[in-house]
């Protein structure tokens, strides 16, 4: 699989749950309670990405507070990002981090935007920031090891990579072997359990830029929710 041509995951998915949360929790989007904005306000962080761009849309054409502004950004962002459309991602990514410059998966996902725009030493700065804020998170090491796999810094990838494991456990796994599987480098099982020919394969990926352990967007979702 020519890995980079295909639109990826991106472990993007764990944005859209942060953003849910944060509504539900903080009440965070100050809106009229019309029917028309709070169905807006759902499809922005839906799950249906064909509805997150109008959604987040119409959300910022009404009157938010500063932090709900940044994170609506952040979601048409991603959006728009699924969709390969990376020019008017990172536009939207840095009027999110304008407005809130310690926002974790804004800055995550515009270091992915940047590799996705094959300017991937421009992503360094925001994940280095964005893992002072979030040392534990599984995605932005992901996405640090892309980076460093772009720029063949190939120790410091398989570094990265396993950081994501570690802190990703079973699910990353899975996201990986079936990654390597569908660019016929693993013929194991897709079962979240590291093993010395998932490890193997990993490494063969790694040691090519045009390879990527990461599958494309629609597969292994059933085995990754």
């Amino acid at each position: 699989m020519t890995a980079r041509h295909q639109q990826k995951s991106g472990l993007f998915k764990s944005f859209v749950m942060a953003g849910m949360a944060g509504m539900a929790s903080l009440g965070v989007i100050a809106l009229s309670t019309s029917s028309g904005l709070a169905n807006s306000r759902v499809d922005c962080f839906s799950a249906d990405r064909g509805r997150r761009i109008e959604g987040c849309s119409q959300l910022l054409n009404g009157k938010l507070n500063p932090f709900s502004a940044s994170l609506v950004y952040a979601m048409r962002a991603l959006a728009y990002s699924i969709r390969g459309r990376h020019t008017e991602a990172l536009a939207d990514y840095d009027k999110s981090l304008a407005i809130n410059p310690n926002l974790p998966h804004a800055l995550n996902n515009r270091a992915w935007t940047y590799y996705k725009l094959g300017r991937p030493s421009k992503g360094f700065a925001d994940v280095r920031k964005a893992l002072k804020l979030s040392p534990r998170s599984a995605h932005t090491y992901d996405t640090r090891a892309h980076i460093h796999q772009a720029l063949g810094h190939l120790e410091k990838a398989l570094a990265d990579y396993h950081s994501a494991i570690r802190f990703g456990g079973s699910k990353i796994i899975k996201l990986y072997q079936c990654g390597l599987q569908a660019s016929g480098l693993y013929s194991g099982s897709v079962s979240g359990i590291s093993s010395g020919a998932f490890q193997a394969a990993l490494e063969t990926c790694i040691s090519d830029k045009n390879c990527d352990p990461l599958p494309a967007d629609e597969e292994c979702r059933k085995l990754t929710s």
